[in-house]
């Protein structure tokens, strides 16, 4: 089997220029846009876990210009934001980076699962009968012009029997491989890596938003057993589903804390910036969550002189944010109830991102979602600054832990990757080796 270079530039390298022991992560969201680089700890040092090798030694972030739903607006706003957060974390870190990976919120992503079956040819599972279960599958991707993020070994099946992770040298008579694919627009794609490019940096992998919050706040057991990763955005929810180690499926839902933000300018007459420091500052989904008597001061937007200035009860503010968080969990719940997330049994959901961080939020999340609900914090890395320990921050530091160590499986049998390069017009993303490195 053939390693098969698809879509983009990279050519597998790190992402740290002329150090290959340096890796450089790039978050562009709505709300902010963050640089962060790490060094790869040496091999002595090292243990089980890729987040237990880095040590942080660049972070760099700025308000988020040119980005509106994770997508490019324009280019060279979105340019110029990218060098300001990255030069930070260079002159930070003393390095100056060439490649980076970039997380992907926007982009419209959905997802599939193919099935693809292979009669064993000696009775026992060898890496040709596998490779043909795998080809068998990728021959009915029908993403259309879409482009590939993350292809994924959802499961294995041997005889009727599932969740084989390796199925190599067992006794069988019917192998079936079922393949995760997750695809965005390629012009969102396009776009992200054009503002890139003008800074002067190399995309070496995009990782979609949910999966990269998973690298950075998921532990093995809850990879392993089932669980949804909810990153709440500044303007999309993202939606993950993890099963036995993979990415099952990944989507969005179209609001997030802007639009809470923009609730609240619009409800109490204010300013946006008063509404996003009220939000942060008392912001509570609980019913009885202020005292009826506790009063805010509202500067009322345009006004001038003694009419500044108006009084309301906290309570209002929640009566303002609960009914759009309700919108967003029931969205998110229509999500997770699809067929394409194929829920799994007893799974729970963490809750992550910056809009997870508002009082009630997970009390919320559990009454609509009837799932058992956890807030997520990113991984203590070593060197991690403190003001990026934030929930808000679990994109990039998620999407640092897979520029370390990217996804490879086994090698995408040719002629599928041929067919698939053909369905996308030549545009599709660099897939590693496919299955495990083991095989």
């Amino acid at each position: 089997m053939n390693v098969v270079s698809l879509q983009g530039r990279s050519s597998g390298r790190l992402s740290g220029g002329a150090n290959p022991n340096v890796v450089a992560a790039l978050d562009l969201g709505s709300t902010k846009i963050c640089c962060m680089i790490a060094q790869l700890q040496p091999a002595k040092q090292r243990g089980g876990d890729i987040r237990q090798l880095l040590k942080i030694i660049g972070f760099g972030h700025t308000a988020s210009r040119g980005i509106k739903a994770g997508a490019v607006v324009d280019v060279a706003q979105a340019e110029c934001a990218i060098r300001l957060a990255v030069d930070a974390a260079e002159r930070m870190a003393q390095v100056s980076i060439a490649d980076v990976y970039v997380s992907v919120a926007g982009g419209r992503p959905q997802s599939f699962c193919f099935s693809g079956q292979a009669a064993t040819q000696e009775g026992i599972v060898m890496p040709r009968d596998l490779e043909q279960a795998v080809a068998s599958a990728l021959a009915k991707v029908a993403i259309g012009k879409r482009s590939i993020l993350h292809l994924n070994p959802i499961n294995h099946v041997l005889d009727g029997i599932g969740e084989i992770e390796n199925p190599i040298g067992l006794h069988g008579d019917v192998l079936q491989a079922d393949i995760g694919v997750t695809s965005v627009e390629p012009n969102y794609l396009r776009n992200l890596n054009a503002a890139v490019e003008r800074a002067h940096l190399r995309v070496a992998g995009y990782v979609v938003a949910p999966y990269a919050a998973a690298k950075a706040c998921l532990n093995a057991d809850e990879l392993k057993l089932g669980t949804f990763v909810i990153d709440m955005g500044g303007a999309l929810t993202s939606i993950g589903c993890f099963k036995n180690g993979h990415l099952i499926a990944a989507d969005t839902v179209p609001l997030g804390g802007l639009h809470v933000t923009h609730d609240i300018a619009q409800g109490l007459c204010t300013t946006i910036a008063h509404a996003e420091r009220m939000k942060t500052m008392w912001g509570s989904v609980l019913p009885d969550g202020h005292d009826a008597r506790e009063m805010l001061s509202v500067p009322l937007l345009g006004e001038r002189g003694v009419d500044t200035i108006q009084k309301v009860p906290k309570s209002y503010l929640t009566n303002i944010l609960r009914p759009r968080l309700e919108e967003t969990f029931e969205l998110v719940r229509d999500q997770i109830n699809a067929p394409v997330f194929a829920q799994p049994a007893g799974a729970r959901v963490v809750l992550t991102g910056g809009g997870s961080q508002l009082t009630g939020v997970r009390e919320l999340a559990t009454s609509i979602l009837g799932l058992h609900v956890r807030l997520g914090q990113s991984f203590k890395f070593a060197g991690l600054p403190e003001g990026a320990s934030h929930a808000g921050f679990v994109g990039v530091t998620g999407t640092l832990s897979f520029a370390a160590k990217p996804d490879t499986y086994y090698a995408v049998p040719e002629q599928a990757a041929v067919s698939l390069q053909r369905a996308q017009m030549g545009y599709v993303r660099r897939v590693g080796q496919w299955l495990a490195e083991a095989f």
